[in-house]
């Protein structure tokens, strides 16, 4: 996607996209782009061939879901809104520009949403929903009501999209079509730089200075907030602060703003001590485990500080936190074993996530359910995936999830297998969805921890896991 050709923040505001229809609706970003726009008031159509969970809430809201696609869902629209996923040849695009309908990428729209507001936007290869969600639910609890767009839903919430009264905007910056340059935040969070997505990058180089083409768009009077542990971020934190731009940096490393020592995490959460500019803040905790999960609080935690958030309205968000959907999500415990979801993807992700739940398996064991997500991705990163699948005590591999990719002679879930080093009866490639279920229920007992992971349709398994162990 050329970003040339889109629109920037603050040339159009929300309300003049008059009645906006969203072609997929149902998906992620594009739902909480849809409540954030209905609970704002304004009129919300959209188009989706399967039904999704969250189509229930929208159509509560007052949006109108069109359970196909075709060009008389357009009636009374006056913009369209697509998101990188949909072709230029998709039928409700090709129709609304014959009728001369306003067309915004998702991003367009979102930043139309953060015309007039102070934006937080959060960019990062990992940990992104988690730092937006918890930054979120800070600000809310300090009294902010701030507006939001989250790549997940907060788990007590119910909700990934929220029209606030507050002055903060909070959202997600997505790097990986380059859409997060058409942002111009007050404040940027960049809570790691790993290669990924370099179809559209090219290299690692490319994508690092994607990330710092998206930091020098912050206000001249904003920050950036970046993690001092991380290497892919150390050049672009040189180069602003050349440039004289404001950095604040968190981790683990001596020279942080706000440094983070005695780490300990396990089953109940993460806590750490915390120093700000040298200045002991004390104890801050996190109910949720993980090292990792602890770095994205404590991006929050800076950027709260730096605006002036009381500590104590910090600690009190932070230790009632209820997670995110998606991201080490608790589905439930039948038969004696427990069920999670988890988003991750990516090998740094799935590593960190594995080794969490490795913990909190304790004497059971670690299955996996990993559905690979883009061709490229997995093709690309294939050793670094298998080192990270590896970590489990059984693995059950299904095949890519690429909607619109083509795989090659000796791509795809089949090769992901057999490169993972496990024992051959401790790993298998199922690449049908109906026989998953059997697959675990022959490979799993009590005590163990089964995690569905990878691409976004897998989050539909856990529930029939659940399902098939209370029936075995």
């Amino acid at each position: 996607m050329n970003t040339a050709e889109l629109t920037p923040a603050g040339e159009l505001t929300a309300e003049q996209l008059g009645t906006v229809h969203l072609i997929g609706i149902g998906g992620v970003g594009m739902g909480g782009l849809a409540r954030l726009l209905l609970t704002r008031g304004v009129p919300v159509s959209g188009s989706e061939l399967r039904e999704w969970p969250a189509l229930a809430a929208l159509r509560a809201l007052g949006g109108t879901v069109h359970m196909a696609h075709e060009a008389a869902n357009l009636d009374g629209v006056d913009t369209v809104v697509y998101s990188t996923a949909i072709p230029q040849d998709h039928v409700e695009i090709v129709e609304a520009r014959r009728r001369g309908l306003r067309v915004l990428h998702r991003s367009e729209a979102l930043a139309a949403a953060m015309t007039g507001r102070r934006t937080i936007a959060v960019a990062g290869t990992h940990g992104k929903t988690t730092t937006t969600s918890i930054m979120t639910v800070i600000l809310q609890h300090a009294g902010e009501d701030p507006s939001f767009v989250i790549g997940g839903e907060i788990s007590a919430a119910g909700s990934n999209g929220h029209h606030g009264s507050g002055s903060y905007f909070v959202a997600e910056a997505d790097e990986s079509d380059k859409s997060f340059l058409i942002y111009r935040p007050h404040v940027a969070i960049i809570t790691n730089i790993e290669g990924d997505h370099l179809n559209n990058w090219g290299d690692l180089a490319g994508l690092k200075a994607g990330f710092l083409e998206f930091a020098e768009l912050t206000d001249q009077d904003g920050f950036v907030v970046t993690c001092a542990d991380d290497e892919g971020v150390q050049e672009l934190i040189a180069a602003l602060r050349a440039a004289g731009r404001t950095v604040f940096t968190y981790g683990e490393s001596e020279g942080a703003d706000l440094r983070i020592t005695d780490v300990v995490s396990s089953v109940q959460g993460v806590r750490y001590q915390a120093t700000l500019d040298g200045k002991p803040l004390g104890e801050i905790s996190l109910a949720l485990p993980g090292r990792h999960m602890g770095l994205n609080g404590a991006a929050a935690v800076l950027t709260a500080m730096r605006l002036g958030i009381p500590l104590q309205k910090i600690t009190e968000a932070l230790s009632s936190f209820p997670g995110v959907r998606r991201r080490f999500e608790r589905k439930g415990t039948v038969a004696g074993v427990r069920v999670y979801d988890e988003y991750a993807y990516h090998p740094t992700s799935v590593k960190a996530a594995l080794r969490t739940l490795r913990e909190v398996a304790g004497d059971g064991r670690l299955v996996v359910v990993f559905q690979p997500y883009r061709v490229y991705r997995t093709r690309d990163l294939q050793a670094e995936l298998a080192e990270g699948l590896a970590l489990a005590d059984e693995v059950i591999v299904m095949e890519v999830f690429g909607p619109g990719e083509q795989r090659g002679p000796g791509e795809g879930g089949v090769a992901l297998t057999a490169a993972i080093d496990l024992p051959a009866e401790q790993k298998v490639f199922v690449p049908s969805w109906e026989d998953v279920p059997a697959e675990v229920l022959r490979r799993s007992r009590p005590g163990d921890v089964v995690v569905t992971m990878g691409a976004p349709p897998i989050s539909m398994m856990g529930d029939e896991l659940l399902v098939a162990l209370a029936e075995s």
